[in-house]
């Protein structure tokens, strides 16, 4: 899988990328999601400079930010703590994304973050956060991570990695998020930061962490079949209306898993695309769901590559 596409809507508004200074009319600012693109010639502080001062930044809905760097790849922490900086001035803002970055323009592994959790702390009143990228693969001077916290208005948070820290995963499972209905995790590989384990996984499973929870993502993981175990048998599946164990390299071992474990006719969607099942396996889980009015995806059926005398699985998404 790659990113060959920019986002088209982000929090429910059509994004636009800011134009050049010679645009002569600006729609509303609360009419769009704008998105902030350095392409490779323009400073991070020039381009925030002149959005602030061409947009009016109180009426602000929604931020997406790109391509951060003017030249060479370089890490998140300065771009945000400008954006930081001027929290005040967008009390408006619902949503933020950081990191809509093409594979042509950055591989997602080489996307260099850093500690997000002064967004949700600067941002109270923010409903939607995503956030793409990782282990920068000792390019930046600290990896993506955060910090417990609590947020009161955050419904949907999404994190896109190819190997997403397991601190990020323990700290997502002590935050307090008693809005929360959406949550994604890519989990990703070993080789590119994905030190994941399920036992990581556990407070997000145990249920009553999250009370509004009704979408979990736990996806793109090389664990796949393990996760589809403890998921077989976690209380936070009775309160969800979809699930997601898709990405990853589910085999008939973790469809089996999730067969022979609690019910989970009651969920309205099962998203394993992306998967190694048998033609068999796989048509014992849609007439299993299917036929209670679960839509289950079982598209993008993979086959593993061989090497040597050994199978080798994959990931949709890693480097």
């Amino acid at each position: 899988m790659t990113f060959a596409d920019h986002f088209e809507t982000f929090h429910g508004l059509p994004v636009l990328t800011l134009p050049g200074p010679r645009q002569e009319r600006l729609p509303d600012a609360d009419g769009v999601a704008w998105r902030l693109d350095c392409g490779w010639e323009t400073p991070f502080a020039e381009l925030w400079r002149s959005f602030t001062d061409r947009v009016p930044s109180t009426d602000v809905r929604a931020l997406v930010i790109g391509p951060w760097w003017d030249d060479e790849y370089s890490d998140l922490r300065p771009a945000l703590e400008l954006i930081l900086a001027d929290a005040e001035r967008f009390p408006a803002l619902r949503a933020l994304f950081l990191a809509d970055v093409t594979s042509e323009e950055c591989e997602i592994s080489w996307l260099q973050l850093t500690d997000v959790t002064p967004v949700l702390e600067a941002f109270p009143l923010l409903e939607e956060f995503g956030v793409r990228g990782g282990d920068s693969q000792g390019l930046g001077e600290e990896p993506l991570s955060l910090r417990p916290v609590r947020h009161d208005t955050l419904r949907v948070l999404r994190f896109e990695s190819g190997g997403l820290p397991g601190q990020v995963v323990r700290a997502v499972g002590a935050c307090e998020l008693p809005a929360l209905e959406r949550l994604e995790l890519w989990l990703g590989v070993s080789q590119y930061g994905g030190d994941t384990t399920i036992a990581d996984l556990a407070p997000l499973l145990a249920g009553g962490r999250f009370p509004a929870l009704r979408h979990l993502g736990l996806q793109d993981s090389e664990l796949q079949d393990e996760i589809a175990a403890a998921v077989a048998s976690a209380p936070v599946v009775a309160q969800l209306e979809s699930l997601s164990l898709s990405m990853g390299t589910l085999t008939d071992t973790g469809a089996e898993a999730l067969l022979q474990g609690q019910p989970l006719t009651h969920l309205k969607r099962l998203d394993l695309h992306h998967h190694f099942l048998s033609e068999a396996v796989a048509d014992r889980v849609r007439t299993a769901l299917g036929s209670a009015g679960t839509e289950v995806d079982l598209s993008e059926h993979q086959t593993p590559h061989r090497w040597r005398d050994e199978e080798w699985r994959y990931v949709a998404v890693s480097e």
